[in-house]
């Protein structure tokens, strides 16, 4: 999945999610079980993430789902999600199985300022 959006004013602070094991719990049979994504600014990669709680921000990052209405991801679960401030530009995000694993998986972007 390479979806890509555009940022016309900034700066502006979004979340990303890839959601593949999370959709199980909406009936979603074959659902990509290691997603990872990496958000591009044209060619180059500025953030990447295979799995949400790594780092320190899970706490960032479930607060922030919550805030936009986003359903929450599971503690333990391998979908990933980031937080990431954006200059006025272009962005592709890019999905894919961390394993080379395949499936169903959900991105969403979210505007948070």
């Amino acid at each position: 999945i390479i979806p890509g959006l555009v940022v016309g004013a900034g700066p502006v602070r979004v979340l990303v999610r890839a959601v593949g094991p999370g959709l199980g719990q909406f009936g979603v049979a074959g659902v990509l079980a290691r997603p990872s994504m990496t958000l591009f600014s044209g060619s180059t990669p500025i953030a990447s993430n295979a799995g949400w709680e790594a780092g320190r921000v899970a706490g960032d990052i479930a607060a922030a789902g919550s805030s936009v209405g986003a359903f929450p991801l599971a503690a333990g679960s391998s979908d990933c999600a980031m937080l990431v401030r954006l200059e006025p530009g272009i962005y592709t995000v890019q999905v894919g199985g961390a394993d080379g694993g395949t499936g169903q998986a959900l991105v969403e972007i979210y505007l948070l300022d």
